[in-house]
């Protein structure tokens, strides 16, 4: 529910104050989202961040704009969040507005706002600016407009009332509703009452139902996006079907060309000769590939983001996490701690059977890589928030917290899980024994180069989720409250599939072309698809949303690029882990030299 807003000559949307009313909570921290009140119980009534509309990162503190404060209360309590509220950039201000447990508010005075001309300039600037205010998830209301031909200001106005509803349910809150009045202009040295009213009212809302009104049914259940899924899951069956039929029907050929035993010398002589394919190169295609400790590093790192990404949306599904603040990445950084025994263990394995000698340094590799290149990426963009001294910056206390998450837990579990993965599963099991001299790889037509295969590997796969796409996109940076995690699932699973056969079908191809380097183009094959994607957030961010200024920019484009690299990363993990079963299976069944 948003407040009417008048838009200007331009057409832009007009708007604020910045006021963000969060959350209405016992001032005991605990039990916070299902707090039950006693009659007449002090609610406490939480102001949080400030900042434009369209540039959703881009958030300050309450008080960072000149609002007054009651008298004598120049210091307000602060409420401190769990750990992903903290990394989303919410700072919680008691406003000190009297307001208790089902007792209705006449329109009372919070302060009296004294205009200067630095502080008219400064709301006034807001209001160009187009900042908003929140109530708790998603609830957009504006509360000021700059003058237009169809009303009488010929000034930027503020609104000065609020006019709060809240419903509740016996003793719990179920929602609040906030809505701006009495419009004054901006006015140096002109005194503005600052004024808030309170109406309670029952409602029939169960409290486990009380974020349906947040949540948009018309836009994330729409026909398209119903007939992505269907369109997706179709490319699957085609595709696993062409996959099939192609690959097993050649195969099966060249199993039965390569197992004839009973020919006479001379066609025996022939068939050598003009013998081609993957089989000339069972003598190199299990040779260990190049950067062998990179490439453990990174396909153990994708399967851990792999199983993390599973785990995360099943726990949605269960749990509803979108209705807790911050509750996504919370989940999201003690999952990853926990599921880094993956990682060590996908990625020892993979390294011993190579027989790489320095485990070590290729254990220290899988557990810091991903964390500090997002740590590399978060740096320049906190930097960046410090500089504008916006509430996205992550206190160095919360960086201490993550530090320590990784160091006691995710990192021990990915030392656990190397050296049981080099004890269980590192023997080298090769069907086919490495020759001591690379065979030299013959020159093949541009299109079976691996550079050509690694980037046409990755638009079956984006195709399979680019609407999905949109849809985070749009959740992410337009304030819609994500919640249909069902079809992330289905998605997710999709995504999975495609990227193996569209791999797997790389991967037979290059081997036809008698090229062995099957390793990392099977891995960049599937990694691709996270280019497509960075491509198809250029486009959104130019074309699907109003956001502007060097800070939004910056976080748009490096947050992206975080999601990107993991996407990558996890995708070119799957692929290069498909295609392996692949190649060890087709090799399995023949006489290797």
């Amino acid at each position: 529910m948003r407040s009417s807003v008048r838009s200007s000559s331009s057409g832009s949307v007009a708007a604020a104050l910045i006021v963000t009313i969060l959350f209405f909570s016992s001032p005991v921290f605990a039990s916070d989202y299902d707090h039950k009140y006693q009659s007449d119980e002090k609610v406490t009534l939480w102001v949080n961040k400030v900042g434009p509309y369209n540039n959703p990162q881009e958030t300050y503190n309450f008080y960072s704009l000149p609002f007054c404060r009651q008298d004598g209360h120049a210091q307000a309590a602060h409420k401190w969040g769990g750990l992903g509220e903290v990394l989303g950039g919410n700072e919680l201000i008691d406003s000190q507005m009297d307001v208790k447990f089902r007792e209705n508010v006449e329109r009372t005075t919070v302060c009296k706002l004294n205009l200067d001309e630095p502080q008219a300039l400064q709301f006034k600037q807001a209001i160009e600016d187009n900042y908003w205010f929140e109530l708790f998830i998603g609830m957009h209301c504006f509360v000021g407009e700059l003058p237009s031909d169809k009303n009488s200001y010929s000034k930027p106005v503020l609104f000065t009332h609020m006019n709060i509803t809240i419903k509740y349910n016996n003793d719990q809150i179920i929602h609040v509703n906030l809505t701006q009045e009495n419009p004054k202009p901006l006015e140096v040295k002109k005194t503005l009452d600052m004024t808030y009213s309170v109406k309670w009212t029952e409602t029939n809302v169960t409290f486990a139902r009380r974020f349906d009104i947040y949540l948009d049914y018309h836009f994330f259940e729409h026909q398209i996006h119903w007939f992505s899924i269907f369109n997706s899951f179709m490319m699957v069956i085609f595709l696993t079907g062409l996959v099939s039929m192609i690959l097993m029907r050649t195969l099966r050929n060249d199993y039965a060309k390569y197992a004839r035993e009973d020919d006479d010398l001379e066609t025996l002589e022939r068939d050598v000769n003009e013998e081609s394919g993957w089989k000339l190169v069972h003598g190199d295609v299990f040779r260990p590939p190049r950067n062998l400790v990179l490439l453990s590093a990174v396909v153990g790192t994708g399967a851990q983001l792999a199983l993390l990404i599973l785990l995360v949306i099943v726990f949605a599904i269960i749990g509803m996490l979108y209705v807790g603040r911050g509750a996504i990445v919370t989940t999201f950084i003690v999952c990853y701690a926990l599921t880094s025994f993956v990682s060590g263990y996908v990625s020892g394995g993979m390294y011993s059977r190579n027989g790489g000698k320095t485990w070590i340094k290729s254990m220290i590799l899988t557990a810091s890589l991903f964390p500090f290149l997002c740590f590399g990426i978060g740096f320049i963009l906190n930097t960046i928030a410090i500089f504008y001294g916006s509430l996205a910056a992550i206190p160095f206390g919360t960086m201490v917290v993550v530090f320590v998450i990784w160091a006691f837990i995710s990192f021990p579990l990915a030392l656990l899980g190397t050296v049981v993965g080099r004890n269980w599963s590192g023997a080298p099991n090769n069907p086919c024994r490495v020759k001591t001299i690379p065979r030299p790889i013959p020159m093949k037509k541009w299109y079976l180069t691996p550079s050509v295969v690694s980037l046409m590997g990755g638009l079956l796969p984006f195709g399979s989720i680019f609407i999905e796409m949109y849809f985070v996109f749009t959740s992410f940076w337009n304030y819609k409250v994500y919640y249909v995690y069902g079809f992330m699932l289905l998605v997710f699973l999709i995504l999975i599939i495609v990227t193996v056969c569209v791999t797997i079908v790389g991967t037979y191809f290059l081997l036809n072309a008698e090229n062995y380097y099957w390793q990392w183009t099977s891995f960049f094959s599937a990694a691709s698809t996270a280019i497509y994607v960075y491509l198809y957030s250029i486009y959104y961010y130019y074309v699907k949303t109003k956001m502007s200024g060097f800070f939004q920019t910056s976080f748009y484009f490096g947050y992206t690029a975080m999601f990107c690299l993991g996407l990558g990363i996890l995708c070119g993990a799957v692929g290069h882990l498909g295609s392996n079963l692949f190649v060890r299976r087709i090799y399995r069944n023949i006489k290797c030299d």
